[in-house]
């Protein structure tokens, strides 16, 4: 039986910068799938699981920032990879500090076996968990535990 919409869990994804690029972009660190099967695979997962979900991508930091503000009061959590602004961008940290909506960090890659500047993430720090190195299977992962955490909340 599927929930009353009012109980659904509405999770926001966000893909940052170049993932727009998946499938074609050095496909031996990023894979082959495309961002439009990744958002695919997630939807119908949300969809199995009784949840929403709503995918965004942007290569402009503002627009983010933007998107994750216009969260509070539609979304329950937020799933992000922020690609590279993970490791540059403060505002996007404190635009997922600002609506206080429980997030989870991806990455595609194992972050910590590449470069040195890819390591540290401002992000983390403001983020419930941070998967990396799973493929595209990381977004799923994330999007199950975001579903299940709110339905834990909700009781």
């Amino acid at each position: 039986m599927t929930p009353p919409p009012s109980a659904l869990a509405r999770v926001l994804v966000v893909h940052g910068p170049n993932l727009n690029l998946l499938g074609t972009r050095e496909p031996h660190i990023y894979g082959t799938a495309t961002l439009a099967e990744v958002d695919a695979d997630l939807r119908a997962a949300a969809a199995r699981a009784g949840a929403q979900v709503e995918c965004f991508q942007s290569n402009s930091e503002g627009d983010i920032v933007t998107r994750i503000q216009e969260a509070r009061g539609r979304f329950d959590a937020i799933v992000i990879n922020a690609a590279a602004y993970s490791h540059t961008s403060l505002a996007i940290r404190d635009a997922i500090t600002a609506v206080a909506l429980p997030c989870y960090e991806v990455h595609i890659s194992n972050t910590q076996a590449r470069e040195e500047w890819r390591r540290p993430s401002l992000l983390g720090a403001v983020c419930v968990a941070r998967l990396e190195g799973f493929g595209t299977r990381g977004y799923r992962m994330a999007l199950e535990a975001t579903i299940d955490a709110v339905r834990e909340r909700r009781g």
